[in-house]
């Protein structure tokens, strides 16, 4: 393996597009030839990208935990009856944008289960109200599950509801929901989200109407790395045909509320060999991405460093409210200080740089 491993690293750095069975043998490299395929991801970043690890200021705006989806990997949403529901109104929804204004964020990102009563109206008045409280500020919410929930809600089409939320201030979408494309796998862990085929349509809608977005995995439960190459393919052939994506978020599978791992149906979330594997395959196999983010919230800030000698060149943002992953059992995910940003950026002979949700340095 080794030398056919260098042959293809080399190739990769010269050009060559990996093929979906490259990168699966690449994620089954177990030994200290997974410092090599960090290695060549890092000089193809360096060479994209250049040094520069960015963030963005950003906060989360948690709107309702109210959810009529039972996802097994989320520890987060509430049913009807449950305790410790929320669904804030517009006095808390604006109290939390003006507290952000006042941070000096540059992005507010809006979280939300799919509260039963939502229609497209719901996500639109939201976003105005933010609007209000924090003018100037971008606005990074909702995803492709969410536009198709307010579409069946409001009997209206998920394009009709892009451009509504447009109109309404949305800047860029979150390409969540996407978990692993793979329908087989979605079956098993969100079964009533929308299948890939949606996905990949409202996503591409998004980016035909100018809204960029992120672009997300969600790994580490029980899907193969046959699916997590599919899903980084499917990535790469959205991206080839809109150009739509910011950047590529990989979001390790937090395991310990989550009835998924409870019920023993998922593993006890990736090992961190795989943590940086998904890193460095991604800046290798997804070659029309500018930027992959490392998400120190799911991985830590020890192992997110790490990623950015793997091939990441940003560290997302410094969230300030994190419920998420907090409610699937992680700890330490509210609010990371630019200064300790700094200082794990400089100890690996980077410069950290502010950037904006559409990464113009700062």
């Amino acid at each position: 393996m080794a030398h056919s491993l260098v042959t293809l690293l080399e190739d990769v750095k010269g050009g060559h597009r990996l093929t979906e069975l490259e990168a699966v043998s690449l994620f089954k490299t177990h030994d200290r030839q997974v410092w090599k395929i960090a290695a060549a991801a890092d000089e193809v970043r360096e060479a994209k990208v250049g040094d520069d690890v960015t963030y963005v200021r950003n906060q989360n705006i948690n709107v309702t935990n109210l959810c009529v989806n039972t996802c097994g990997f989320c520890g987060y949403s509430k049913k009807p009856g449950d305790e410790g529901i929320y669904f804030h109104d517009k006095a808390e929804i604006q109290r939390k944008a003006k507290m952000a204004h006042e941070r000096r964020v540059s992005e507010i990102c809006t979280v939300s289960g799919l509260h039963p009563d939502f229609t497209a109206k719901s996500y639109t008045d939201v976003y105005r109200w933010i609007h209000e409280a924090a003018p100037g500020i971008h606005l990074h919410a909702s995803n492709p599950m969410e536009v198709a929930y307010a579409a069946r809600r409001s009997h209206i089409s998920t394009v009709e509801v892009l451009d509504l939320m447009k109109q309404a201030g949305l800047g860029s979408m979150c390409g969540t929901a996407a978990e692993i494309l793979v329908d087989e796998i979605r079956q098993k862990i969100c079964r009533e989200k929308i299948m890939t085929r949606d996905w990949i349509r409202i996503i591409t809608e998004a980016h035909g109407l100018g809204i960029k977005s992120t672009a997300t995995i969600m790994y580490g439960h029980c899907e193969s790395y046959e699916d997590q190459v599919r899903h980084l393919a499917i990535l790469r052939d959205i991206q080839d045909e809109t150009g739509g994506f910011t950047e590529f978020v990989p979001l390790s599978f937090i395991h310990m509320n989550t009835p998924l791992y409870r019920q023993g149906k998922a593993r006890a979330g990736a090992t961190g060999r795989e943590d940086l594997l998904m890193v460095a395959i991604g800046r290798l196999f997804l070659d029309n991405f500018a930027n992959i983010q490392v998400s120190w919230v799911k991985e830590g800030i020890k192992l997110a460093q790490l990623g950015l000698i793997a091939g990441a060149n940003d560290l997302g943002g410094t969230m300030f409210e994190e419920s998420i992953s907090k409610g699937a059992g992680a700890v330490n995910t509210d609010y990371l200080d630019p200064a300790e940003m700094q200082r794990v950026a400089e100890d690996v002979g980077r410069p950290l740089r502010r950037r904006t949700t559409l990464y113009e340095k700062l």
